[in-house]
């Protein structure tokens, strides 16, 4: 019965046991590569998985409302063409607009997202998979099909994500304050708990006076905006724009939240299990190489993790609920 009990409080503190997990695979690869757990490799893996933690947070905010965004790869992709282009045409531009841009490019992709989600009403897995097709075909239809390469783009548009400070790129410190800035909104502002309420329990919010169709918008603007944010910063830091950029990687985006704890029944989740999430994903991408594994078993390790992942959030869920139902029977 005590093994029982420990064995619950692990599972109903995610977290805690998604963390243990990466301290045992960075002590498990770094026995047979040490060089893998130095520090400036550490920094070299969270800056490859700085663009997944962002999206990852932003992705949270929307399952946790009973929504989801397939969108935000295609909408990265569109973004980064978009601005690349214009660095192009523009070259004088500063990378603080480029930034603006980008965010405000992505925003109104996540908009009409949410519009159809809100006024329309439609599920939003059916506006998503049609927008993540709509939007990839723009990114065709705005270049013509053509690369836009580094030799075309300007140092100013290249540098930002590479820049460093206390040796730590500005990609991973725009991640890091990104985490922040969610956390204090998913935890001390209003708009952000109600985003709980709305997806833990759709009527009794209604019945609170909260707008769910409202909140949801909010949520895809944000993942939008994020969205339009990476756009600038993948098509920078990997120096080149071109039409299959970041393909399927939604599907990477919504393994970390799933793997991180959040439920796709909404109302459950925190950024924290979001972003350890994206790093356990970013672990074993990079891990698999350097221990002799080929990548392609990466898909194959990260479809039995999800799987695991939703039978623990299954079986967590189920037990809440018994445990709710028994409260209200006392």
């Amino acid at each position: 019965m005590k093994t029982t009990s420990i064995i619950g409080k692990l599972i109903s503190h995610r977290e805690w046991l998604l963390g243990g997990l990466i301290i045992l695979m960075l002590v498990g690869v770094g026995s047979a590569a040490p060089f893998f757990v130095g520090t400036a490799n550490l920094a070299e893996v969270f800056d490859d998985t700085a663009i997944l933690i962002m999206l990852a947070c932003a992705q949270m905010l929307v399952i946790l409302t009973r929504c989801i965004d397939l969108s935000v790869a295609s909408n990265l992709a569109f973004t980064g063409m978009c601005v690349a282009l214009f660095n192009v045409a523009y070259p004088e531009t500063s990378a603080l607009v480029t930034v603006v841009m980008s965010i405000g490019i992505g925003l109104m992709l996540g908009a009409f997202n949410g519009l159809l989600v809100w006024l329309v009403g439609i599920p939003s897995i059916v506006v998503t998979l049609g927008t993540m097709s709509a939007y990839r075909g723009f990114v065709f239809l705005l270049s013509d099909g053509e690369w836009v390469n580094a030799h075309e783009m300007t140092p100013q548009f290249l540098a930002l994500p590479r820049a460093a400070f206390l040796d730590v790129t500005v990609l991973s410190w725009i991640a890091i304050a990104l985490t922040l800035v969610m956390f204090v909104f998913t935890r001390f502002t209003k708009t952000g708990l109600s985003i709980f309420a709305v997806g833990g329990n759709p009527k009794a919010a209604v019945y609170s006076g909260l707008d769910v169709g409202k909140h949801q918008f909010i949520t895809f603007c944000i993942s939008g905006a994020v969205a339009g944010l990476c756009g600038y910063l993948w098509v920078s830091r990997y120096a080149v724009a071109y039409v299959e950029v970041a393909l399927a990687f939604e599907l990477q985006v919504v393994a970390a939240c799933v793997i991180g704890g959040i439920s796709i029944a909404g109302g459950i989740g925190s950024i924290w299990g979001a972003v350890l999430g994206a790093i356990f994903l970013g672990l074993i991408k990079n891990a698999l190489p350097v221990i002799g594994i080929s990548p392609f078993w990466q898909l194959a390790i990260s479809g039995l993790v999800i799987v695991l992942a939703v039978i623990v959030n299954s079986r967590s869920e189920k037990r809440g609920g018994r445990r709710i139902l028994r409260e209200a029977h006392q």
